[in-house]
């Protein structure tokens, strides 16, 4: 039985603040089931859910070297669904409200990347991969390859990067080199980790890992380009023959139309009439006319540019002069909440949004609307298109990164297809693909035929396991 350590910032169900946290909760447990001894370790956050953080084994505590100090570090344990997760616990640079964003980030995750290698020793259990993911992790592999794998146990051990968002490179001064890892400056000097004359924790990852990994195929090829590849295309080229794409699934026991108790009604394939139900409920509840003949757009998301907001924007007007409703869910920048505050009073008939985070009204969403809007500029892997075809929702997006993977646009002629696509970064041609949908809105066997389509799309945890099984087993 291969033994895979996930190292990660987060992880569903005791801390998250984005996608990476729900890959860190369903992907070990997943891997479990096809006999891969998968633990994951994260730091101990201060807000760590109550109902888990009391119910944490201590199992001992030691110290780890940050640069010249001796920092305290405590492990605690959790057995959750099967899978062993541990929590690195030091005070000083995890009791704190947020996760990232702080000024000595760099110092933090240092010695969270060290101590993921030293708690090894201290519990006696070495795994054959350390799986890394995002700049937090991304000097483990680094640590790795030029300190512990001339240290017993830790020989055979080899790493693989995921990279979650190519956007975030963890840059700092490269002081940090002596001050934080008791190196000299030769790793910059010679390039495996200046970026933009700072030290970069992701170009590590990139850099001394076995393998790296990201979680789409789309995506794999993209961030290869200038346009995607955030100034790092190049050295991504170099590393093609070890950069894969695996596509992320989702929680089919939380995200489920026949059990979700958050819907008005479960519903499932030989059901389908039951969804509207979950849709006359939605507009009732959000205060909108309860009317089935208007097409329900719903976006659950970030209101950020990198979600394709300015797209919307540029259209939301036009859009809103058809028989439609919009219903907006989620919290980003202060332009983007007060434009749809500002539809919302224009359009009182047409327009609910809703600027909080509420996963109750999220699950609603997902069941009660027709539509799911998703242009993201560019987009990784993407959850709200995977959610949505789960619950007989179609996708509208741009074919980017895993949008493009999961999404396959409607073929008039032969019925396939479980969503709508356009492929250019333009409000005009999303407005067109909107209006092509609506259009087929109005025409219910073919988007009984859509909703029957996105239902028995497959987008679980199991093929995404075994594509990582098999990754991990190239590497043993």
């Amino acid at each position: 039985m291969s033994k895979v350590l996930f190292a990660a910032a987060e992880a569903h169900p005791f801390i998250k603040t984005g996608g990476l946290g729900d890959v860190m909760g369903a992907l070990p447990q997943e891997l479990k089931k096809i006999g891969v001894d998968a633990r994951v370790v994260i730091p101990k956050h201060k807000n760590i859910k109550p109902n888990f953080k009391e119910k944490l084994y201590f199992i001992k505590w030691f110290t780890v070297k940050v640069g010249w100090r001796n920092e305290y570090c405590g492990v605690f344990s959790y057995n959750h669904e099967g899978v062993e997760y541990y929590f690195i616990d030091n005070e000083k640079y995890f009791n704190r409200d947020g996760l990232y964003g702080y000024y000595d980030d760099g110092e933090r995750y240092a010695f969270f990347d060290r101590a993921v290698l030293e708690f090894l020793r201290e519990i006696d259990w070495y795994p054959d991969i350390i799986h890394c993911n995002d700049w937090q992790t991304g000097m483990v592999p680094v640590l790795q390859k030029l300190e512990y794998k001339y240290q017993h146990n830790y020989s055979q051990i080899k790493t693989v990067f995921s990279i979650h968002n190519l956007l975030f490179q963890g840059t700092f001064d490269k002081e940090i080199l002596p001050e934080l890892f008791g190196y000299d400056y030769e790793p910059y000097d010679n390039g495996s980790l200046e970026l933009f004359g700072g030290v970069s924790f992701l170009k590590g990852g990139i850099n001394y890992a076995d393998r790296i990994s990201t979680v789409s195929y789309t995506y794999a090829n993209e961030i290869q380009t200038p346009m995607y590849g955030e100034k790092l295309d190049g050295l991504l080229r170099s590393k093609n023959n070890i950069l894969s794409g695996i596509v992320n699934g989702i929680d089919y026991d939380i995200y489920n139309s026949e059990t979700d108790k958050n819907i008005f009604r479960n519903y499932n394939i030989d059901s389908i009439d039951n969804k509207k139900i979950n849709k006359l409920e939605l507009q009732k509840r959000l205060g909108l006319p309860v009317r089935e003949d208007s097409a329900v757009i719903g976006i659950v998301s970030r209101l950020t540019n990198q979600k394709g907001f300015d797209l919307i924007v540029n259209i939301g007007d036009r859009l809103l002069q058809h028989n439609i409703q919009l219903v907006v869910l989620g919290t980003g920048d202060r332009g983007y909440e007060e434009h749809f505050k500002g539809l919302q009073y224009r359009y009182p008939d047409k327009v609910s949004a809703n600027i909080t985070f509420n996963d109750e009204l999220a699950h609603k969403i997902y069941a009660g609307a027709d539509m799911f809007l998703m242009p993201s500029l560019f987009e990784p892997c993407g959850l709200g298109q995977l959610i949505a075809l789960r619950y007989g929702t179609i996708p509208i997006v741009r074919e980017t990164g895993g949008l493009k993977d999961t999404v396959n646009p409607f073929n008039k002629y032969t019925g396939e297809g479980n969503g709508f696509s356009f492929r250019n970064y333009n409000a005009n041609e999303m407005f067109t693909i909107i209006e092509s949908a609506i259009g087929y809105f109005h025409n219910k066997s073919i988007w009984n035929g859509l909703i029957r389509n996105a239902l028995l799309s497959d987008n679980s945890w199991q093929k995404s396991a075994q594509d990582y099984k098999n990754l991990y087993e190239a590497l043993i």
